[in-house]
C-alpha cells in the first residue's frame, strides 16, 4: 500500500519540481548589477549610464540590452550596441550626448550633463567595442585616428 502512494506522490513532483526549477533560474536572468567588472573610478559612469542610456543602448558593463538584437525586431528608436560599436573619444561622446546623437533625430539633447555627462563619456569611451572583432589596418585599428583612447579635453560645460 506504502509504493502506490509513494507512486501517486511521485507523479505530480515529476512535473512540478522542473517547473520550479525553471521559475528559480528565470528570476535570476536579467540581475546583473551595472558597474559588474568595472574599475571602481568607472562606477558612477555605468550607473548614469544604465539609468540614462539604457533603454535604447546595449553595454555588458553597464547591464543594459537596449538596442536590438535581431534586424527583423530593430525599430528606430534602438541606439547603436556598444558592446560592437567602439567609441574612441570622449569629444566624440560628449558631442552625441549634448547634441542628439550624431543624427540629432532620435536620441535627446543633453541627455546627461555637466560633469554626469564627462563619467559617461569616459566609460563609454573605455568600455565600448570590447566584444567588436579585431581588425588589422595600416594604421593600427580602429581608433587609431591620431587620438588616443582619452581623446581630447573634456570639460563639465563645454
Amino acid at each position: 500500500m506504502i509504493p502506490a502512494v509513494m507512486a501517486r506522490l511521485a507523479r505530480p513532483l515529476l512535473f512540478v519540481l522542473p517547473a520550479l526549477l525553471l521559475a528559480l533560474g528565470a528570476t535570476a536572468c536579467g540581475t546583473q548589477k551595472a558597474g559588474t567588472g568595472v574599475d571602481h573610478a568607472d562606477q558612477g559612469g555605468a550607473h548614469l549610464f544604465q539609468q540614462r542610456c539604457g533603454g535604447c543602448h546595449t553595454l555588458s558593463f553597464a547591464a543594459t540590452h537596449g538596442s536590438a538584437s535581431n534586424i527583423s525586431t530593430r525599430e528606430r528608436t534602438d541606439g547603436p550596441n556598444f558592446n560592437y560599436r567602439k567609441e574612441c573619444t570622449l569629444t566624440r561622446v560628449l558631442y552625441a550626448l549634448r547634441n542628439g546623437g550624431f543624427s540629432g533625430a532620435i536620441m535627446p539633447q543633453n541627455i546627461v550633463v555637466g560633469p554626469d555627462a564627462v563619467a559617461v563619456a569616459k566609460f563609454v569611451v573605455k568600455y565600448s567595442g570590447r566584444q567588436a572583432p579585431k581588425v588589422n589596418t595600416p594604421g593600427g585599428g580602429v581608433c587609431s585616428s591620431g587620438t588616443s583612447s582619452a581623446g581630447g579635453q573634456a570639460t563639465p560645460g563645454g
